[in-house]
């Protein structure tokens, strides 16, 4: 049974991906700062990464050599030179979960490939891009993959993928009162949601393929739609009617000048996983989103 570590493994996406490891026969561990529960069958190692020392205590604790660490929660630089310290030597690949906010939104391509010219210099992709290079530099021999997914969905998230109703607690609720949804540009844009589920496949089947390491993948679902489709897909499942109101996109650039990674088409080229033997992710974004919506209204 392969041992498998997830840093941030009570989380949205690591606890899907904990549950997909766990029915594929993995030993699985977390490492959590203990205030969320696990999903049932990962063995926590409790310490918060920001005090470097306990994280490097609860791992070594654990006296366990895993044959995969996926990082869901590195931020900058800093957290991937601490994945190199203490995993280098523990670990026989890591898989760290970037973002496709590193693309600098003023300079993207239809559809997106990972070998571009132009990355974000500031915000959250920028520092995300910071820690992939950090990675990139490792001359060790741990082996690693990136991957950079678009808008990750599913039960255990919020809804919402475009603002001013992005991960929105209250969306469900807002449509089923019939309010207006205030989308900038109206909804327009075009995006290509992946499911936390399909997410957790992608890297599983990232481990061990030798033609993955030291690679940056794009991943996404199948389906590219505009955004206000996104939201009129819930209200079909919910059997209520949709109202948009526009919120001018140069009027929200100006209040929210850090927005603009989500005010651009974002849809990828994935032809580099497919050339690597990896399964593209399948589930339709009404299939999808049907799960999500069920799961919150279940409670």
């Amino acid at each position: 049974m392969p041992n498998l570590l997830i840093v941030g493994g009570s989380g949205f996406l690591s606890g899907t991906l904990a549950k997909r490891a766990i029915s594929r026969g993995y030993r699985v561990w977390a490492v959590t700062r203990g205030q969320r529960l696990l999903p049932e069958g990962v063995t926590g190692l409790i310490a918060d990464r920001q005090d470097k020392a306990a994280f490097e205590r609860a791992v070594s604790a654990a006296q366990v050599k895993w044959d995969l660490v996926v990082d869901c929660i590195a931020f900058g630089p800093e957290d991937i030179q601490q994945d190199i310290a203490v995993f280098d030597g523990l670990a026989g690949q890591l898989v760290f979960v970037s973002t496709d906010f590193v693309y600098d939104p003023k300079y993207r391509q239809f559809p997106q490939s990972e070998e571009i010219g132009h990355f974000i210099g500031a915000g959250y992709g920028y520092q995300k891009l910071l820690a992939e290079t950090e990675l990139a530099n490792y001359a060790g021999d741990m082996l690693w993959t990136i991957v950079r997914p678009c808008h990750i969905y599913g039960p255990g998230s919020k809804l919402g993928c475009l603002p001013a109703h992005s991960r929105d607690a209250d969306l469900i609720r807002r449509l089923q009162m019939g309010e207006p949804l205030r989308l900038v540009g109206g909804g327009y844009f075009l995006q290509q949601p992946i499911l936390a589920r399909d997410l957790a496949d992608f890297i599983l089947a990232i481990h061990g393929n030798p033609k993955s390491y030291r690679q940056v993948l794009n991943v996404a679902g199948p389906d590219v739609i505009e955004s206000r489709a996104y939201y009129q897909i819930i209200a079909d499942i919910l059997g209520v009617n949709l109202t948009i109101e526009e919120i001018p996109v140069g009027q929200y650039l100006n209040e929210n000048p850090s927005a603009g990674s989500f005010l651009c088409h974002r849809f990828y080229n994935l032809a580099k996983a497919e050339s690597l033997g990896i399964a593209l992710p399948g589930t339709t974004i009404v299939q999808g989103l049907r799960e999500h919506v069920e799961s919150l209204l279940a409670g």
